[in-house]
């Protein structure tokens, strides 16, 4: 964290505890509020259950099942959802090694199909970097590639 963030999170505010939840979701598979609980308590927040189910509410975090278990997410912004019926149009393939996954845009694409995978919060999903018509998607981990790819065809190739 650089230091603006960390002065940021020393305040103790409920948008520095906001932040850090945000951020433990999208780095970590967190299954329930006493696993959020605890991993707030060591970062200094030391939170109620119902203060912290109103931050889950207020973030719009939703818990789902994939297929190593249920987790927290965040759920995908109203951009996102306008994106959608149109980036799927855009994507011409979708090929995957071990660790990164690369997916093949129509030309000058590549960036509006990584900000809609952005938006989506995939916590298996650390980031993307977009050229003019390739797209990387790097994977949390390479248990997760298999995951990842099958999330993409999902939500770029089948327009779900």
């Amino acid at each position: 964290m650089n230091k603006f963030v960390i002065e940021f999170v020393n305040r103790r505010t409920k948008q520095a505890r906001q932040f850090v939840i945000k951020e433990l979701i999208a780095e970590k598979a967190i299954g329930g509020q006493e696993e959020l609980r605890r991993e707030l308590r060591k970062r200094g927040f030391a939170v109620t259950q119902a203060t912290l189910s109103r931050d889950l509410q207020d973030l719009g975090v939703s818990r789902l099942s994939f297929g190593d278990g249920a987790k927290y997410v965040l759920q995908p912004t109203a951009e996102a959802n306008v994106l959608k019926p149109v980036v799927w149009r855009e994507v011409l393939t979708i090929t995957a090694s071990e660790s990164v996954i690369a997916v093949r845009t129509l030309p000058g694409c590549a960036s509006s199909v990584g900000e809609f995978l952005d938006m989506l919060n995939n916590p298996d999903i650390i980031g993307t970097v977009a050229g003019d018509n390739t797209l990387l998607v790097v994977p949390r981990s390479q248990k997760k590639t298999r995951h990842v790819v099958k999330f993409l065809r999902e939500k770029l190739v089948e327009g779900k």
